[in-house]
């Protein structure tokens, strides 16, 4: 009963459906914009300095190091055929401490991102870690965003397009039910109840005290069960300031989304107590369009938006001398992106 509610659900709510199916119409109007700019690769000088203009396989140490470091949490580069003696004492020598976020260099939807609490936990990772991978400072900071960031090359200040909250994979205790049987009374939360299961085990079987909160998923991944609210209404001349300045460090960055873990909206707004968890250039979707309110021609509306400003920008950049991304390069980045989607797949 429990999968045939799912599907259900799935069914009646357009965010769950099938990344094709969602961007089927979309990828007509791709072909429109790659008939004009004359190359499907034209992402590629979206962000020139990012490995395919951020659209897919971008390493995420690459981009950590265009960011100042002030803006980001400690994070550490770990190649796979790491001993765990050398991660061990690279680690010690750092500032990070448990709890902290493991996550492949290169990846996706969320996929084998995790908080690791012990040194137990970190092996039992590591048994599957075959990839480059990243050890990152939990931040602390309770809130999440995503912010969608733009500017034409030929301007000095950019635009945000849109911010979406994220709504963590919290479960609240009422002295009786146990955490999956709070999981299943929430139809987002049910969604993810296998994938719980094979994560915390028995730990499922627990009832927490009344109004006692237990986030199962620190971390603001729609697939894995969060929440999204479209709350472009925060942005402010103020709060633009604040990242044209910050994205304008960046250097050739031009077009993508900023995940911000943040202490308060109004730190966010005086620009401290933050970090860029993550920034996602060519490929980034307006997530704010996965707000349940809005509907898939909302979603359809705004994804052609952004893919306009893509556009330009990129072909702005092009006529500077900047590359698309030619016909066999576009072939061997899908055929990547499939193979790693596949794997991390396999072993989450």
């Amino acid at each position: 009963m429990r999968k045939f509610n799912n599907t259900i659900h799935k069914i009646l709510h357009w965010e769950y459906w099938n990344t094709n199916v969602v961007y089927f119409p979309i990828y007509f109007y791709w072909i429109f914009l790659s008939i004009k700019a004359r190359s499907l690769g034209f992402f590629n000088a979206g962000n020139p300095g990012i490995k395919n203009g951020g659209f897919a396989m971008e390493s995420k140490k690459e981009i950590y190091d265009l960011i100042p470091k002030k803006y980001i949490p400690e994070t550490l580069f770990f190649e796979e055929n790491v001993t765990f003696e050398n991660m061990r004492n690279t680690i010690h020598n750092s500032n990070i401490q448990f709890p902290f976020i493991i996550k492949p260099d290169i990846g996706l939807q969320g996929l084998r991102v995790a908080k690791i609490e012990t040194v137990e936990e970190l092996k039992l990772y590591l048994k599957k870690a075959n990839y480059n991978f990243l050890i990152q400072e939990f931040a602390q900071f309770p809130l999440e965003i995503g912010l969608f960031y733009y500017r034409m090359p030929d301007e000095a200040k950019g635009k945000i397009t849109g911010i979406v909250y994220k709504d963590f994979l919290i479960v609240k205790g009422d002295g009786k039910h146990s955490i999956e049987e709070l999981i299943t009374q929430n139809p987002r939360f049910a969604l993810q109840l296998d994938v719980l299961r094979s994560e915390f085990g028995n730990i499922l079987n627990e009832v927490l005290h009344k109004d006692e909160e237990r986030n199962l998923v620190p971390f603001g991944n729609h697939v894995r069960g969060c929440k999204f609210t479209d709350v472009s209404d925060w942005v402010t001349d103020e709060l633009t300031e604040i990242f044209n300045t910050i994205c304008s460090q960046i250097p050739d960055f031009y077009f993508g989304r900023l995940d911000i873990m943040f202490q308060s909206r109004e730190d966010l707004e005086k620009g401290k107590n933050f970090y860029i968890i993550e920034l996602n250039g060519a490929g980034s979707e307006p997530t704010h369009m996965y707000d349940p309110k809005h509907s898939i021609f909302f979603a359809w509306k705004e994804i052609i938006k952004h893919y306009n400003i893509l556009y330009k920008i990129s072909t702005f950049n092009h006529q500077k001398g900047y590359a698309y991304l030619n016909i066999e390069g576009c072939r061997q980045m899908v055929l990547d992106n499939k193979t790693l989607t596949n794997h991390l797949k396999s072993i989450a």
